[in-house]
């Protein structure tokens, strides 16, 4: 889908303007992890098929993908066209307003992916309009959404964290065998895939009966260091976590917060926050993601168990999920991934919008949006 902007008549999108988009895509993601709370943005400066700068938003408060591909294109980018996965931004925030970059560029036209839900960076295709330059957006849209859903979501309203359910399972959607263990399902290439995804997040959670059986540290030990290390999250109603976990020995290093009940024992609450655990008292479950939102978790990747993963699927809290097939079979007994959940019929059974497939190994991610 493409929306023109503007005085002048805007051509329909051409197989040019997807490529270079999809270029700008793939882009953006070398920001990964290092960018948040802005979002992933990549950007080409083209002259027809002629790639003449590239660039991408590559650290929190460094310069924007904009920047970048106009620097790289230098003088060439008169007369040409700009290609980026965001709005350009109309507001002097860590750096200048891209758009004041655009003009002086002499950029004849502006194709974007998608608008700028921020209401204090938005507005800049109305001053490219203004000044002149020829505008469309629309271009790969829907893939700009994708690749920062939790960024559009923080606008969206919600107050609750955008989750993503990250699970490792077999092909007959076990996550543990009949014996209580899950360690490890999948190989060491997923492993690796899942500490880069770690990256992207504010928080990594799971529920009590995976952080009793495993003792994770939930860290993120991967090639992409991030910007901010993802706060711990574990829902634990009894607050059954020991002092001497792993989790609650580093809460002094990496945040970590431990959401109970309302009438959890006093007395393990103060054990814990005695170790620097956060506690977090809520009523129910979406009054705990209230109370993560509030404190600074504006997306995470919850990675089981069973219950936690069930309960968040029946209370419409979940945005995507990653699964991570591996191929084998654990048969009867197993834990089943979605065992918790409700019956449903195939005619009411929410449907969810498949994301690329991708190999790591012998295991397949399929990736799914709500």
């Amino acid at each position: 889908m493409v929306r023109e902007c503007g005085n002048a008549v805007v051509p329909v999108s051409s197989s040019t303007d997807d490529v270079h988009m999809r270029r700008a895509l793939q882009l953006a993601l070398r920001g990964w992890g290092r960018v948040a709370p802005n979002p992933l943005v990549g950007a080409v400066v083209a002259q027809g098929e002629e790639v003449l700068g590239e660039g991408w938003h590559a650290e929190y408060g460094g310069p924007h993908a904009e920047v970048q591909a106009l620097r790289a294109a230098g003088t060439r980018a008169t007369g040409a066209t700009l290609y980026v996965t965001l709005e350009p931004c109309a507001h002097h925030g860590k750096t200048p307003p891209c758009t004041n970059a655009i003009l002086a560029h002499g950029i004849a036209r502006v194709v974007f992916a998608a608008a700028d839900p921020n209401p204090q960076a938005r507005g800049g295709a109305e001053v490219l309009r203004a000044s002149g330059v020829e505008l469309s957006w629309g271009v790969e849209e829907q893939g700009t959404w994708d690749q920062n859903a939790p960024f559009f979501h923080r606008f969206a309203g919600t107050k609750r964290p955008w989750i993503a359910l990250k699970l490792a399972m077999s092909l007959d959607g076990a996550v543990a065998d009949a014996y209580g263990r899950s360690k490890w399902i999948t190989g060491e290439l997923a492993r690796r895939e899942t500490h880069r995804l770690r990256a992207q997040f504010d928080g990594i959670g799971v529920g009590s009966g995976t952080a009793l059986a495993d003792d994770p540290q939930l860290t993120v030990r991967g090639l992409v260091p991030p910007r901010c290390a993802p706060a711990r999250v574990v829902w634990d109603r009894r607050l059954r976590l020991p002092t001497d976990s792993r989790l609650a020995r580093t809460a002094g290093e990496i945040p970590v917060w431990v959401v109970t009940g309302a009438t959890a024992p006093e007395e393990r609450c103060s054990a814990l926050e005695d170790m620097g655990v956060r506690v977090l008292r809520s009523r129910d479950l979406g009054d705990g993601l209230r109370g993560l939102w509030n404190h600074g978790v504006g997306s995470m990747l919850v990675e089981g168990g069973a219950h936690i993963a069930s309960a968040l699927l029946s209370g419409g809290f979940v945005d995507r999920l990653y699964l991570f097939y591996a191929p084998l079979l654990l048969g009867a007994g197993a834990v089943r991934a979605f065992g918790a959940l409700a019956a449903a019929s195939v005619e009411s059974a929410a449907r969810w919008r498949m994301l690329p497939t991708e190999q790591f190994g012998p295991d397949t991610l399929i990736t799914l949006a709500a």
